[in-house]
């Protein structure tokens, strides 16, 4: 008698879906089949050993926790009027304390610290489950201390959350009863303008939504009033993403600003004029490409074509760089100035502007280097190298850029802890060299790195393509691929989104994977921004594909240089990359050894009327559309068919995501188990699109995670 269940499958033209009722977040039945599911993969998650006999998830997760805990640390900054702001988050603060210091404290290996808010004191105090979402202080006058902000806080992790005013001097809420600004819970925001004033983006009750469950409308709300009375500048369409609003406190060069969003790499950019005065709010549109991201630095316009854009008798292309005066620009006298131009092999990283420079952070073959420039006394635009001896993954980030040339820069690399360097760069535009770097912080190494090998390999996709990746190799690796022993290897991607995979110090994956015999790869593939708006746009909508075949092509190239096999080679991604791992599963079962899909995109049918699925239809297509013929062909949920040999999966989310809807997950494991495939899922309660709220959630979905690699594709003895 056979005990092969009987399939469930959705129609493949999307008909018909027979576990839709996993959809309903919040229903009970819903989430008793989620309890069943997570009892079940930690059952047997936590039964793995390691080579010591002891529960191997109980190991990773103390290891993990330590590292993401550690109190050496290097806390992020950002300055605010002689102040240094930061959010910390260790074993006594789960959910953190934002705190400042002083520079000269913060030189020290022990900074004293002002805590101005403890966010779990809070919630032991209002009986609630805040996650800390940021915060924006309001400028004050020339030589007053900052008094005010605006907290974001959001329950459980997720993308919506609420604003409240807070008083720098008393470190306590204002009351909305005493005039204090307080948002409800909402995806939205607050921006100051003035004392008095903020822009409100958010949900003003029924149709001030988008589609995708943003905010609409970008009104100006004064203090005092009620939120329903502020004054509408901008209203979006309901199909557009979102509108946003904000306000440039420069000194001299106060602007406001409203963008409507049409999509992701698609807007329409607003300057606003004439707020308080008799003559009432007016709006001016930047006269730009819907692609083109637009912005001003004091008397600099900034532009960021993504495709060729053409000025008078100038054509800029797309991924270049260009500036020019802003007012000239608005009066229709442009003088724009080229000031980087992409190549087959580089592309734009980041931009930093300082009070008078601008760095540019480039990548070369997904390697960093970084160039200054200036403008000298005549008004012509110098460039240099900036600090060339740095070696690695470059971040730079201004000190203030209203106030000074100084500049943030971390160095890291997969397997060298990052280190904290400050640079002055006020004699650059006098012609002079940039200030010697200090080193302010150094993190501490979190797992033994000792004969580990970093190195860059290029493989050729389906259509010829040149893909990039980064290998990571533990120690050993040699001698054992010398001998034929695969080596069990984890391959990382999302390929989305124009956002690029560089390297970055590995922490908790070092010690879970690598340290333990693991090698782990990352794949540069279309649909990223490694090599610039190009390398994103070759992968989108019906050429979405590519970015599935370069990720194999990498599977391949793997397996046909004899570092692994098929048996000891597993994916990895979220949410895009979800979907991409996802589409191995299902498209390339052949070439992979497991699968690890976590927060992802899987029913490409549903994912537009989901959360905020709607606004990335300009990545995907519209599924209600004929784009359909090509969506269908890299729906997971879809793609999935009886007589399979599907690889293990295990597939995570959260059920507090509220951008990618945790039915994807919940559906996709369903239907694998109609198929009597080997899967298992794990849905934290708590976590938003991150999967986790607090460092010990994260801790205890990663052992669970690095357990299932161990019991698959690292299962040998020598490695488990």
């Amino acid at each position: 008698m056979s005990t092969t269940p009987t399939p469930s499958l959705p129609a493949p033209d999307g008909s018909s879906d027979p576990h839709l009722w996993l959809e309903d977040v919040t229903g009970e039945k819903a989430l008793d089949w989620v309890r069943e599911h997570n009892a079940r993969a930690e059952a047997e998650l936590d039964a793995v050993t390691g080579p010591d006999g002891a529960p191997l998830a109980a190991t990773l997760q103390r290891e993990i926790l330590e590292i993401l805990d550690a109190s050496d640390r290097i806390p992020g900054v950002t300055h605010r009027g002689g102040h240094l702001y930061n959010v910390w988050t260790d074993a006594e603060h789960e959910r953190g304390l934002w705190r400042r210091t002083t520079l000269e404290s913060y030189r020290t290996e022990e900074p004293e610290w002002e805590v101005l808010i403890d966010v779990d004191a809070l919630n032991e105090a209002e009986g609630e489950d805040w996650v800390w979402h940021g915060a924006r202080l309001l400028r004050p006058a020339p030589g007053q201390p900052y008094r005010r902000a605006l907290v974001d806080l959001s329950h459980g992790g997720s993308d919506a959350d609420t604003t409240r005013e807070f008083d720098l001097e008393t470190l306590t809420f204002v009351p909305a009863a005493e005039g204090g600004f307080e948002r409800p819970e909402a995806k939205g925001s607050l921006a100051w303008i003035d004392e008095d004033t903020v822009w409100a983006c958010t949900d003003f009750g029924e149709g001030t939504l988008t589609s995708s469950g943003y905010a609409r409308q970008a009104r100006i709300w004064r203090r005092g009033t009620l939120l329903a009375e502020a004054e509408l500048v901008l209203e979006a369409a309901e199909s557009d993403l979102a509108a946003f609003a904000s306000h440039d406190s420069t000194p001299g060069w106060e602007r406001d600003w409203v963008l409507q969003a049409h999509a992701f790499y698609d807007q329409t950019l607003h300057l606003v004029e004439g707020i308080g005065t008799e003559d009432g709010v007016r709006l001016t549109t930047i006269d730009v490409p819907r692609d083109l991201e637009a912005n001003a630095h004091r008397d600099l316009g900034v532009f960021s074509p993504r495709s060729d854009w053409t000025v008078g008798e100038q054509v800029f292309p797309a991924g270049s760089l260009v500036v020019g005066d802003f007012a000239s620009f608005l009066d229709g006298e442009p003088g724009l100035h080229l000031l980087f131009e992409p190549t087959d092999s580089t592309s734009l990283d980041g931009m930093t502007i300082t009070r008078s420079t601008i760095v540019l952070s480039i990548l070369e073959d997904v390697v960093h280097r970084l160039e200054v420039h200036h403008r000298d006394e005549d008004g012509a635009w110098v460039s240099q190298d900036l600090y060339p001896e740095l070696r690695g993954a470059l971040g730079v980030a201004a000190f203030d850029a209203d106030e000074d040339d100084r500049v943030w820069i971390t160095v890291t690399d997969f397997v060298e802890p990052t280190t904290l360097l400050l640079g002055d760069l006020s004699e650059v535009p006098h012609g002079g060299a940039p200030g010697e770097l200090e080193t302010i912080k150094r993190a501490p190494a979190r797992f033994d790195a000792e004969g580990m090998d970093v190195t860059q390999h290029f493989t050729t996709s389906e259509d010829g393509t040149r893909v990039p990746y980064f290998e990571i190799s533990p120690r050993g690796a040699e001698e054992a691929a010398e001998a034929g022993t695969p080596v069990p290897t984890l391959l990382y991607g999302y390929g989305g989104f124009e956002i690029s995979l560089t390297p970055s110090y590995l922490g908790p994956i070092g010690k879970a994977w690598i340290e333990r015999g693991g090698r782990y790869v990352i794949a540069n593939i279309r649909g990223g921004g490694e090599y610039g708006p190009r390398w994103h746009q070759a992968a989108l909508t019906e050429h979405r594909h590519r970015a599935y075949e370069d990720f194999a092509a990498v599977a391949k190239d793997l397996v046909e240089r004899g570092v692994t096999d098929r048996e000891h080679l597993a994916v990895r991604g979220g949410s895009n990359g979800g979907l991409l791992t996802g589409n191995m599963l299902t498209r390339y079962p052949e070439l992979i050894g497991a699968a690890v899909i976590q927060v992802p995109l899987l029913d490409m049918k549903r994912y537009s009327h989901l959360l905020a699925g709607a606004s990335w239809m300009a990545e995907y297509g519209d599924p209600d559309t004929e784009d359909w013929e090509f969506v269908r062909t890299f729906s997971p949920y879809h793609l999935l068919a009886e007589g399979v040999d599907y690889p293990p999966s295990f597939v995570l989310t959260s059920t507090r995501d509220d951008r990618v809807h945790p039915g994807h997950a919940r559906k996709l494991t369903a239907a694998l188990e109609s198929l009597g495939a080997d899967v298992r899922s794990f849905e934290n309660i708590e976590g938003g699109h991150g999967g986790a709220a607090t460092n010990e959630q994260a801790a205890r979905m990663n052992a669970l995670l690095y357990s299932f690699l161990w019991s698959t594709i690292g299962r040998d003895e020598r490695t488990a």
